[in-house]
């Protein structure tokens, strides 16, 4: 029960498992981004009251276990984070300084799945990506 939390009138325990992709899938989540990447979201998490309570950075898509209190739509969080990480990419790494203006770095859609009392094993599974991805990889080429 240490996992509940509360606002002023209700208690709650809502996690989710969201993944999300770069437009076209390209490769693009490396080295310095892939850094930087990671506090932005939990930064941006923190602003909508979230927490961000796992992550994994893959080259080409991003994993995230996180807690988001009822009063937000999942849809309303996930845009607020593609939001505003794209407008961060734009002005940090494509020098473009002016509003962020009909340019997307991240696909439309996402996949969300909530996580309940499984919480455990999608954690694990975050985890693991990386290495499940390099094996796969591995694989294609046997």
């Amino acid at each position: 029960m240490d996992d509940l939390e509360s606002l002023s009138h209700s208690v709650w325990e809502c996690k989710y498992h969201v993944v999300f992709v770069p437009k076209y899938r390209r490769k693009r989540l490396f080295g310095e981004l892939r850094r930087d990447l990671g506090e932005v979201f939990r930064t941006l998490a923190r602003q909508k009251e979230c927490a961000v309570l796992e992550g994994h950075l893959m080259p080409d898509h991003v994993h995230m276990l996180i807690s988001i209190p009822p009063k937000y739509a999942v849809a309303q969080v996930v845009g607020y984070i593609k939001g505003k990480s794209a407008i961060h990419i734009a002005r940090t790494y494509s020098n473009v300084r002016r509003n962020f203006v009909g340019q997307h770095f991240w696909a439309r859609g996402y996949f969300v799945s909530t996580v309940g009392r499984d919480e455990k094993t999608i954690r694990e599974y975050i985890r693991r990506q990386e290495a499940e991805d390099k094996r796969q990889e591995q694989m294609r080429f046997v």
